[in-house]
């Protein structure tokens, strides 16, 4: 998770590069078409190109759809914040998967879970608006809309790895992102400029790796232990920021991350006590969505 949260940064800042000259969708399905061909080539060259067949359509379907949104919103936001604001809202997001896995996948959430997601959610609040800009705006409100839509496709992974190999939900994801978004920005189509090549191909690589590490960490690990790792892309986000748009980060965004390190780090804490009190570790099964 930590190496796909990382992967997942560098692929943000082109994102957001590409943001200033295409629109939200076209950017999405640059996204999904950049990252096949390298998804595909270590199947062919392996010998497993039939370990992509898919078993359940219709949360591959879901899912692409949740992706189409996830990744249009969240274009729409750092095309008008800075990254780390973007990050900052979007931190929501492992909270909401912990918080979701009890009614949709049936994981168990005890008390001292809920009050570090409680905490954690303030911390959020607080990192809303870490630079003066952007709380209460149209791209904030993109920004958590994103977040939504990316816990919730964390929970159809969660649900996949139970029938459908990791290749399969990477390559199915990646796809119908591109065909699905493309088919919708088609009518406001804006040609690829040949200095934006290597920016995609770049997205292709990180956008490649990040999902196949992600979706990894989902299939071994319960939900509400891998989220919190995601806490991480705040420290990539602020740097990538000083360093490409020189954005300084500002007191709000130290307290308000600090808080919400804390609370996933606890919750990391609590689960690896329950394992421990529990061998062998035991998985919650996940329930069909």
């Amino acid at each position: 998770m930590l190496a796909a949260v990382g992967f997942f940064a560098g692929m943000d800042a082109f994102l957001k590069l590409f943001s200033q000259h295409y629109p939200a969708l076209q950017v999405s399905a640059l996204r999904g078409a950049a990252s096949i061909p390298f998804v595909l080539l270590p199947l062919l060259l392996t010998g497993r190109l039939h370990t992509i067949k898919p078993v359940r359509w219709r949360m591959h379907l879901l899912r692409g759809v949740l992706a189409i949104a996830m990744l249009a919103t969240f274009v729409y936001s750092v095309r008008h914040l800075p990254l780390a604001d973007v990050y900052s809202v979007f931190l929501a997001a492992p909270l909401l998967v912990t918080a979701l896995a009890v009614p949709l996948l049936g994981e168990r959430v005890d008390a001292p879970r809920w009050i570090a997601i409680s905490v954690g959610l303030l911390g959020v609040v607080i990192l809303l608006k870490p630079s003066g800009t952007g709380f209460g705006t149209l791209a904030a409100i993109a920004a958590l809309v994103a977040a939504l839509c990316y816990a919730l496709v964390v929970l159809t992974v969660r649900t996949l790895t139970k029938t459908d190999t990791t290749a399969s939900m990477v390559f199915w994801f990646m796809l119908m992102l591109a065909v699905f978004a493309g088919a919708l920005a088609a009518p406001d189509w804006v040609p690829l400029r040949r200095e934006h090549w290597p920016w995609l191909g770049a997205i292709g690589v990180l956008g490649a790796l990040g999902q196949h590490f992600i979706t990894e960490a989902f299939r071994n690990a319960p939900a509400s232990t891998v989220a919190p790792f995601e806490y991480t892309a705040l420290l990539w986000a602020v740097a990538i920021d000083w360093l490409v748009w020189q954005h300084a980060p500002s007191m709000r965004m130290f307290v308000g991350g600090a808080i919400i390190i804390a609370c996933g780090l606890f919750l990391i804490f609590l689960e690896h006590r329950q394992g421990r009190e529990h061998q062998p570790c035991e998985r919650t099964p996940a329930a069909p969505l």
